[in-house]
């Protein structure tokens, strides 16, 4: 059941292999390089990967001699890899530890250059439309709704005839910041969630067999295709692209929301960044969630998601991840981002991170 889905990663992958002469999927493509090409490598988060293909392949074809290599994985592999030194930049939805920016003499630049929702994607045969409540959804990831009729699920859907299959929950098997903002957001919501499963960007699910795991968006969101009655979660931009259903969650105001562009700005809008620096670089600290946002029409599972950049480097590659940085954070780019299921910077946000570009040098 991975074919379809992986069939669009590949198309994804197809876009900015031709433009840059990379090799993702297994797909080679070979450019023609200009003189003194300056080449960016970076890896790390799935989450904003749907709009990092469409910006690196808009930008690769504006700027001919800057060629970008970015590696999906995961958040836990991009802070790895980012503190190994083995790429130019990384991408995580956990953001980093502050403390562990200590580690690096060339100091850290940490930047929110997108944002996106974490949905739950369901497989219930016949039923495209489903509300759960905040008490119906911490409860089946905490193990304790096992079937789709369950009353505290009936309630919000009682133009629904629910069937009695067992719900197949489906979760992230590597260290992912999809897992720790999802995790985050129910340990806001629920204290006995935070005190027995914890934010972590691998949390300590319940061992039942009715839990399964899969890497990745892209294959949670595939196994959730795969079994009838499976739920999991994913950014809203793969959900968009797999053509699942998402279930409308309620928020903390009591309101039933849809994942979408206006909603995530309504609960970014929320953000309050601290005051402080970074260590080494003294780039100001742009680390900042909003686990359980207060407003009426805010989706509850909204966040940013950071881009890791050295302060310092060689010139060539400075002045190129910098004009990266300037053409992912301009409206026009922000705006795709709310076209293909991420969230655009709120005005004030993007021009914090804009002003903050000039720390990397």
């Amino acid at each position: 059941m991975l074919s379809r889905y992986t069939a669009v990663l590949r198309r994804l992958a197809a876009i900015l292999a031709v433009t840059a002469g990379i090799s993702l999927f297994g797909l080679q493509v070979q450019a023609q390089v200009p003189e003194n090409p300056v080449n960016l490598r970076g890896s790390g988060a799935s989450f904003p990967y749907p709009i990092y293909v469409e910006w690196f392949r808009q930008f690769t074809h504006r700027e001919n001699n800057i060629f970008i290599f970015y590696e999906m994985s995961n958040s836990g592999d991009g802070i790895r890899d980012f503190l190994g030194h083995t790429v130019n930049f990384a991408a995580s939805d956990a953001a980093i530890e502050v403390d562990q920016l200590k580690k690096l003499k060339e100091g850290g630049v940490v930047l929110p250059v997108t944002a996106g929702q974490v949905v739950l994607v369901f497989n219930l045969p016949g039923i495209n439309r489903l509300k759960l409540s905040r008490e119906a959804y911490v409860g089946i990831f905490m193990g304790k709704i096992r079937h789709w009729d369950d009353p505290i699920i009936a309630a919000s859907n009682p133009d629904i005839k629910l069937p009695r299959t067992d719900i197949s929950v489906v979760t992230r098997s590597e260290s992912s910041g999809t897992s720790y903002i999802f995790s985050g957001h129910l340990s806001a919501v629920s204290e006995e969630f935070r005190e027995n499963i914890g934010l972590d960007r691998t949390p300590d699910w319940p061992r039942l067999s009715t839990f399964k795991i899969a890497p990745g968006n892209q294959g949670v969101a595939a196994k959730v295709r795969e079994i009838p009655g499976a739920i999991g979660y994913v950014e809203h931009g793969f959900a968009n692209i797999v053509n699942l259903p998402v279930a409308i969650l309620e928020n903390r105001a009591g309101q039933f929301i849809e994942a979408n562009a206006k909603s995530g700005v309504a609960a970014l809008e929320e953000v309050e960044f601290p005051d402080s620096k970074l260590p080494v670089s003294g780039a100001p600290n742009l680390i900042a969630w909003v686990w359980d946002p207060k407003g009426k029409d805010a989706y509850p599972i909204t966040s940013f998601s950071w881009l890791l950049l050295y302060a310092n480097q060689k010139d060539d590659v400075a002045l190129a991840l910098r004009q990266m940085l300037v053409f992912m954070l301009s409206q026009n780019s922000q705006s795709e981002a709310g076209n293909i299921g991420l969230v655009p910077l709120p005005e004030n946000v993007r021009i914090r991170v804009l002003n903050a570009v000039t720390y990397v040098q």
